[in-house]
């Protein structure tokens, strides 16, 4: 069976919503039935041990258990630290070790080592992530040496087996009742080393130099959207398979809008006059078209309009969140003579009907001072 076919919670015999205490009987009673120290002789129960103890140091951490949760063994192979969570480079060799002798994965040359993924900062305006764009990058990044073709070694030269593991890629050593299994310090686990290494990469198979990308940013991106370009990180050594590259986008502020998600969002300012009377009010939308806002009479500042399919479009989906419009209601501050004297006509009318809500202010007021 293979490392990937091993199930951990299978492994203990326990379901994935054990708690700590079951898997930690579960891991007890099996590794007291196979320890070696019972089982002198046996490999089978000395490989089993082994692997339910392996199984354990895994489930009954809740960060690793997580881990494994979600992406399986892939959380503790090439250093694990491609999703973003804690390095389990080290449980990861014993994965390696552990998982291949006891399930018939060992022995063999190690698996060529992935280059790394790569990371690139991109800004965009508001408009741009509405609308999507292609655009293209340069990044310095490991490729392929043209020289040797990847291979490490001079053009017309070959590597050799390695004579410390004999072309196995893995030294074993005792330790107590185990038999540990390491990478070749010799050939780092190739399998191979190069007598004649290529003299512009140097015996890496790689060079750094820069590239040019073409990048898709489709339309609804925002701030943390992460766009994976696969192959094009950095090359692996000696014709590995490469990393990727991942853009992570940031959104620039806009001078009118703010987002949520979906939602665009602003405040616009409205005269008393269109507040108290209503009417209409135009905006230009991110999508080049002007939006128009029916202003009910007697709004107050703080209001909200909502003004469905007004808003981002959906990444990857169908349709457009809402324009959301916050409503302030701005006093004026300069006034004609005329304006004035139309106002104080209209003071000397008010009878206190016409703003509830004030009126219903002082009338508390007045109850709760005595009149």
């Amino acid at each position: 069976m293979s490392t990937t076919e091993t199930d951990l919670y299978e492994l203990l015999g326990v379901t994935r919503d054990a708690d700590g205490a079951t898997i930690k009987s579960a891991y007890r009673k099996l590794a007291m039935k196979h320890h070696p120290d019972r089982n002198p002789g046996c490999t089978e129960s000395e490989n089993t041990f082994k692997a339910v103890s392996a199984a354990y140091e895994v489930l009954k951490d809740p960060q690793k258990r997580a881990a494994y949760d979600r992406y399986g063994h892939a959380a503790f192979q090439n250093g694990g630290g491609g999703h973003g969570g804690a390095d389990f480079g080290d449980l990861g060799d014993i994965f390696e070790t552990i998982f291949g002798s006891a399930f018939g994965g060992g022995g063999g040359r190690a698996r060529p080592r992935r280059g790394a993924d790569l990371r690139y900062d991109m800004q965009i305006d508001l408009e741009e992530a509405f609308h999507g764009k292609s655009t293209e990058i340069e990044i310095e990044v490991s490729q392929n040496c043209e020289t040797c073709h990847g291979s490490g070694a001079t053009p017309g030269t070959r590597a050799r087996t390695c004579n410390l593991c004999h072309g196995q890629g893995t030294v074993r050593a005792k330790q107590g009742f185990f038999v540990v299994e390491r990478p070749c310090p010799n050939c780092h686990g190739s399998g191979e080393v190069i007598t004649s290494p290529c003299r512009d990469c140097r015996g890496e198979g790689r060079v750094d130099k820069p590239q040019t990308l073409e990048v898709d940013i489709p339309p609804g991106v925002d701030t943390g959207t992460r766009i994976r370009l696969s192959g094009k990180g950095e090359a692996g050594p000696r014709g590995a398979p490469p990393g990727d590259l991942y853009i992570f986008v940031h959104v620039k502020p806009h001078a009118i809008f703010q987002r949520e998600g979906t939602t665009l969002a602003t405040r616009v300012p409205i005269s008393f006059t269109t507040a108290a009377l209503g009417g209409s009010i135009e905006i230009p939308n991110l999508d080049g078209e002007n939006v128009t806002i029916e202003i009910p009479a007697g709004i107050q500042s703080g209001k909200q309009l909502r003004q469905r399919g007004a808003g981002m479009p959906v990444l990857q989906g169908r349709g457009r969140g809402d324009l959301v419009i916050e409503i302030a209601v701005e006093t004026p501050t300069r006034l004609s003579k005329v304006q004035r004297a139309l106002l104080e006509q209209f003071r000397e009318q008010e009878t206190g009907e016409e703003c509830p809500e004030s009126r219903g202010f002082f009338d508390k007021v007045r109850d709760a001072f005595g009149g």
